[in-house]
């Protein structure tokens, strides 16, 4: 979800030329259309890539951004094909790209996932298991699910994480897991993705990662790159195996809840506790990370987490999101950016989440904006600058870049309350930071 368009006031990406200017895109073969539309089965922003940038170019070195991990697609978003679209057509477009994302990064990484009984993406046998009776349990041991107790720390959830014995499906066991512990929830460890696709990028060195205390802002995303609009103290911890590690995505959305200079954030200076769920897993991303993540948040008193991911329902996560929000947590989410016709799309869906769509430059909902069953608030989501991880910054476009601007003056207002007294209203919505786009 992370294509940078060149611009003047950063350096340029490795194959990219200096100037504006849109790609033409095509929309004839079916892998383009799924570059296109912003990546990932629940959305994805964007960071535009310059015009002669190529697709799917990926940096060996380490500490960059590992291809299909953050960036399970590669593409870039013709803004204008999309606006010129009737609404059934780019409805239908969206939903084949997603289905298209889904199908290529199933057979791409067959080994670390597959598809739920639900034909939603997931880390390939694992099952996770909550409420289940120790007698259920004994009895999926003697059936050959390997069993490992495994608590969320900072929500005091139970949690136990079933191996599918070898040659069996995902979808299969699930069947047979609720059968034989018919009084737990069980459910795949689905996969989140950042609201777009993005380009790869040269090294870059994760922020310094300096100790948070008191007051803070969290991030579930990609790891942050130390960007000079960064001034706040920036503490990382990784979920996932190769995390923390920096991501384009990740750096983008930290600038924007806290950003100082030339990329002002909702709340400038914030100290920011940052969970990488990603790494370099392609089975990153997961519900169980997620959890875990905001177990370590709320334990470290964060009073504002943002979450630019999406995915499907899982009771695991909604489980988590329901305790940290008794903690005094409150989770700003991402609508997404599938389209109006998508499934709704999670975390935002869930009840008490502040859900979060994307505006562009003259107000206008974006056209490729994926829908929740609430939307508390809009944002710039298009015609605005980010963070880039080289230490620039560069033109974004999704809603995972509207919920930061929304999330950083919540941080900055201290309540719900205060921050709807802030709100504008326009195209039927409240919204918040309206001139907050970096293009000075």
């Amino acid at each position: 979800m992370n294509h940078f368009e060149s611009e003047r006031t950063g350096r340029q990406s490795d194959g990219g030329s200096a100037g504006g200017g849109e790609v033409e895109m095509k929309f004839a073969r079916r892998w383009i259309v799924a570059g296109l539309l912003l990546t990932a089965p629940g959305a994805q922003a964007q960071l535009l890539p310059s015009p002669s940038s190529t697709l799917g170019q990926v940096s060996g070195q380490a500490g960059g951004i590992v291809p299909h991990v953050m960036d399970r697609v590669e593409g870039t978003l013709d803004q204008a094909g999309l606006d010129r679209l009737p609404p059934a057509r780019l409805a239908d477009r969206l939903l084949a790209a997603r289905a298209a994302r889904i199908d290529d990064l199933v057979r791409r990484h067959a080994d670390s996932v597959e598809l739920d009984d639900r034909r939603e993406p997931a880390r390939r046998g694992v099952i996770l298991l909550t409420g289940a009776r120790p007698e259920s349990v004994a009895a999926l041991r003697s059936a050959g699910y390997g069993v490992e107790d495994a608590a969320i720390e900072g929500l005091d959830l139970a949690v136990t994480r079933l191996t599918v014995p070898q040659g069996r499906s995902l979808s299969r066991a699930l069947k047979q897991v609720r059968s034989l512990a018919p009084e737990a929830q069980a459910s795949a460890d689905n996969l989140y993705f950042p609201s777009g696709a993005s380009m790869g990028l040269a090294a870059a060195a994760l922020a310094e990662n300096a100790s948070v205390r008191g007051k803070a802002a969290g991030l579930i995303d990609g790891g942050v790159a130390r960007h000079p609009s960064l001034t706040g103290p920036v503490e990382q911890r990784g979920f996932a195996r190769g995390a923390p590690r920096a991501s384009a995505h990740g750096t983008a959305v930290a600038s924007l809840i806290s950003g100082t200079g030339s990329i002002r954030g909702g709340a400038p200076g914030a100290p920011l506790l940052v969970a990488d769920v990603y790494g370099d897993d392609p089975a990153g991303g997961s519900a169980f990370a997620m959890a875990r993540a905001l177990g370590w948040m709320a334990a470290r008193g964060a009073d504002v987490v943002t979450v630019s991911l999406v995915g499907p329902d899982n009771p695991l996560l909604a489980g988590a999101i329901r305790l940290a929000r008794e903690r005094g947590v409150s989770v700003v989410a991402a609508v997404g950016n599938d389209g109006p016709a998508a499934p709704p799309a999670y975390p935002a869906s869930y009840a008490g989440v502040i859900a979060v769509t994307g505006i562009d430059g003259r107000g206008r909902v974006l056209p490729e904006a994926g829908r929740a069953r609430h939307v508390d608030f809009a944002a710039p989501g298009a015609d605005m600058n980010a963070a880039r991880a080289d230490g620039g910054k560069g033109k974004v476009r999704g809603t995972s870049f509207a919920a930061p601007l929304v999330a950083g003056r919540l941080f900055a207002k201290g309540s719900v309350a205060a921050l709807r007294a802030e709100a504008k209203r326009g195209s039927g919505l409240s919204i918040i930071c309206g001139n907050c786009r970096n293009n000075d």
